[in-house]
């Protein structure tokens, strides 16, 4: 009995190993997520579908996060909830500084506030640079609700998407082996030496 109790403990640690992990690798990117095959944006209690698009690189293949290459980028907001269109929303892309405290001076796009009743932002920017940058969309009368989402444009990511494809399988077995070369010796009796 005592060794299926220590499988039932590998396979718990190792799927909440997994779990915690894999829910790191969903808020990488602040306020973007992926659900149900959509990229969903979360703007305090509210939520949009993010779409974006390269017309000239990616043809009709839409990205969530990163944008694969330099180059014209368009973006759609979609508004999930009817109480958006009365609120007045704001968009700002500024470069990645690690600090906000000079937003204008680090702004390389900005769609002032105002109120989209159709429930749609849609905009266009030529990304002329790779780098990293980030993402505002505020939104209310009082700009109350801020989502932030940093991202890179035109960076390889050979080695993340490395890590991304094989981490998870590769961190479990790790747990599983470490699990089981620490559990293998108690179930033997204590060896006393003679002398």
């Amino acid at each position: 009995m005592r060794p299926f109790t220590s499988l039932k403990l590998t396979v718990g640690c190792a799927v909440f190993a997994m779990g915690a992990f894999a829910s790191s690798q969903v808020h990488a990117h602040g306020g973007l997520s992926m659900a149900e095959d959509m990229c969903k944006l979360t703007v305090g209690p509210y939520m949009m579908h993010f779409s974006g698009y390269q017309p000239e690189n990616t043809q009709q293949k839409q990205f969530c996060e990163d944008i694969p290459a330099t180059g014209q980028t368009i973006v759609v907001l979609d508004y999930i909830e009817q109480e958006l269109r009365a609120l007045p929303a704001e968009v700002r892309i500024i470069k990645d500084t690690g600090a906000e405290d000079n937003l204008e001076a680090n702004t390389v796009f900005h769609l002032p506030a105002k109120v989209y009743p159709n429930g749609s932002i849609d905009f266009a920017y030529t990304f002329d640079k790779p780098g990293k940058f980030v993402g505002l969309v505020t939104v209310g009368d009082k700009q109350q609700h801020v989502s932030r989402f940093p991202f890179s444009v035109g960076e390889p990511k050979v080695f993340s998407k490395f890590l991304n494809i094989y981490m998870i399988p590769v961190a479990a077995v790790v747990i599983v082996g470490a699990i089981v070369f620490f559990m293998r010796d108690r179930g033997k009796p204590p060896h006393i030496a003679t002398t």
